[in-house]
């Protein structure tokens, strides 16, 4: 099942190279017994990189290769010869990786752009060899400068998913279904709370060749920032989404009720949640006819909101007008 190939959290043991030693050679010709010094600096250690790339989603390349490490430098020469620099090793990764140091929980950098490089662990540098020691007072150094050694060390990379819009809604609410409604996605449906286990991504085409990114989370429920259900591993993910979604079924006990609980969640996990723009999709829209929703109209939050049904497609252009008027709104 494509869903299980989901991995938003890894721990990699990284070393990096070591710089090459200096060399303490003197130059030795034929008709030139005393030369001096000539030798060069040692290569640079390899670094280990993380790079962007925008076709990936998943951490999951690197779940069962945990341990990476990149090539030391080359010794210098003889006639000023730099050694030659170790060989960088490049991980992939997707967009919106973060990398932590894993003993200290500092966060070193995100990657959010295709192509984009950042520095994990540091080569070092090489050895200056005996040509930059010689002086008037001596002039012929029998010494070099080692290398540096390189970074060894364990650092966690943790996804957070890049999208315009999250869904955030109770088990049940039909968060999956409107996303295999909009766009080309196929996450898992059931008739069963917790259908979905990890995040799912699609594209929404809009008019005139527009789109945006939606994303699905495992549905939350109350005390699930003290580790209910799925707990909190899971709402990272949109708190890099411009526009939180609210799904709420029409045939719930109380919307306002079920609102306050899944905003409250939202606020005890991270309070800048609530800084992000809100609109509320009431799912499931052809259970009830108009003068029940009348009736639903009146105790409901103030805030957009629209009636939808992900089954006969009522409401879906509505939605996606008002989600791009929020999106492309200053």
């Amino acid at each position: 099942m494509a869903g299980s190939n989901f991995v938003d959290y890894v721990k990699i043991y990284c070393r990096s190279g070591n710089g090459g030693p200096g060399s303490a050679h003197l130059r030795r010709e034929k008709f030139m017994p005393k030369g001096g010094p000539d030798g060069g600096d040692g290569g640079r250690g390899g670094h280990i990189i993380l790079k962007g790339n925008s076709q990936m989603w998943t951490l999951l390349h690197l779940r069962y290769k945990r341990h990476i490490f990149a090539g030391n430098g080359g010794p210098g020469g003889q006639q000023l010869s730099t050694g030659a620099d170790g060989n960088d090793v490049v991980i992939e990764v997707p967009l919106g990786t973060i990398a932590k140091k894993e003993s200290t929980g500092e966060i070193l950098f995100e990657i959010t752009g295709h192509d984009e490089e950042m520095i994990l662990a540091r080569g070092g540098r090489g050895g200056l060899g005996n040509n930059h020691f010689k002086s008037a007072t001596n002039q012929t150094p029998r010494y070099a400068q080692p290398g540096e050694p390189g970074i060894e060390d364990s650092f966690i990379l943790e996804l957070k998913i890049l999208a315009d819009v999250g869904l955030v809604g109770f088990p049940n609410a039909g968060k999956s279904t409107l996303l295999s409604v909009v766009s080309a996605a196929r996450p898992k449906i059931a008739d069963y709370p917790f259908t979905t286990l990890v995040p799912n991504l699609g594209m929404v085409s809009y008019r005139e060749d527009k789109s945006f990114v939606m994303a699905d989370i495992p549905g939350i429920i109350e005390g699930a920032h003290e580790g209910k259900g799925l707990g909190i591993r899971f709402l990272r993910h949109i708190e890099r989404n411009s526009i939180l979604l609210f799904i709420i079924p029409v045939d719930s006990r109380n919307i306002m009720d079920e609102y306050d609980i899944l905003v409250n969640e939202l606020k005890m996990y991270n309070p800048e949640l609530l800084d992000k723009k809100r609109l509320l999709g009431i799912s499931k829209a052809d259970l009830a006819d108009e003068e029940i929703r009348n009736e639903l109209r009146k105790d409901l939050p103030r805030l957009p909101r629209v009636f939808f049904s992900a089954i006969t497609g009522e409401g879906i252009s509505t939605l996606k007008d008002m989600i791009w008027k929020m999106l492309t709104a200053y």
